[in-house]
């Protein structure tokens, strides 16, 4: 079965470095870049597991990232990397995996460790390897992410916003704390997105006129007497959560802060949405 993110066939190379019979022979060709597969065993060192990296199988990674499966003598993990990263990016992903893995309500992955290779501006981050379950997203699972995700949002803050800036996808997301959530939206989410297109040349004037609009009508929309500052995955469509072999519902890839919860629920709107049976869950709980 794959497991986290792991969809395509598999190009496996067997990494035995402390194997006198494997020194005899010719080594295979790896499918990792050997630089990478020796700036990886410090952090699992750090971790724990000082035994040596014996196979390493490439998987899916999205369209942002490479993607591996390593296997040591302790345990498998789920390895990504980029060549030339936004600065910085996988340290927030693990800051933000910790983040929801501290409030305890819905499972991510455990974040093993996370750094560079020497010499180069490759980047990488380790995660604990999950098997993905064989069926589809439906049933039971959503309905217990629909329960999970209300109880995350619960965990609440003074304030909207994070204590630091994170990434949405590859684009960067400002996170300056807030008192307002319609000012918070309108400045950190659709005002810097908007900045980001029009300095790339994507934002034809006539659009950013619109969106110039709908920015300031933000409170015709907006009941502020109805919000509060929830803990959000932040970026929660139908590709950033998994079904774990055990049924368990995870949440990967997040862009964390905390903001009013119906951004969350708005997200999943994209791209075909959730199971009906998750917004009913949902709504048991929140």
């Amino acid at each position: 079965m794959p497991g986290i993110a792991g969809i395509h066939p598999p190009e496996r190379g067997l990494l035995a470095p402390d194997d006198d019979h494997n020194r005899s022979r010719k080594r295979p060709e790896m499918s990792l870049p050997e630089t990478l597969i020796n700036a990886l065993r410090n952090p699992l060192r750090e971790a724990g597991d000082d035994s040596p990296i014996r196979h390493a199988t490439r998987v899916g990674g999205g369209d942002i990232n490479q993607a591996a499966r390593i296997e040591t003598d302790r345990g498998r993990y789920f390895v990504k990397w980029h060549t030339a990263p936004q600065p910085g990016i996988f340290e927030c992903e693990a800051r933000g995996l910790g983040l929801l893995a501290d409030a305890g309500a819905v499972r991510v992955p455990r974040v093993i460790g996370h750094g560079s290779v020497p010499g180069s501006r490759t980047a990488f981050l380790i995660l604990e390897w999950i098997e993905r379950a064989g069926a589809g997203k439906g049933g039971r699972a959503a309905e217990r992410l629909g329960r999970e995700l209300a109880l995350l949002h619960r965990k609440r803050q003074a304030t909207y916003g994070l204590d630091h800036d994170n990434y949405i996808g590859r684009l960067p997301q400002p996170n300056r704390t807030m008192d307002s959530w319609v000012e918070f939206y309108r400045t950190q989410r659709l005002g810097a997105q908007r900045d980001q297109a029009a300095a790339q040349g994507r934002l034809p004037p006539h659009r950013a006129r619109l969106l110039d609009q709908v920015m300031e009508s933000l409170e015709r929309w907006i009941d502020e007497s109805h919000c509060q500052p929830s803990l959000l995955h932040g970026d929660l469509w139908g590709g950033n959560w998994m079904v774990a072999a055990n049924g368990e519902p995870v949440l990967i890839d997040p862009a964390v802060y905390y903001g009013d919860r119906e951004a969350d629920l708005a997200m999943t709107a994209l791209f075909g949405g959730f199971p009906r049976s998750f917004y009913a869950a949902y709504a048991e709980v929140f």
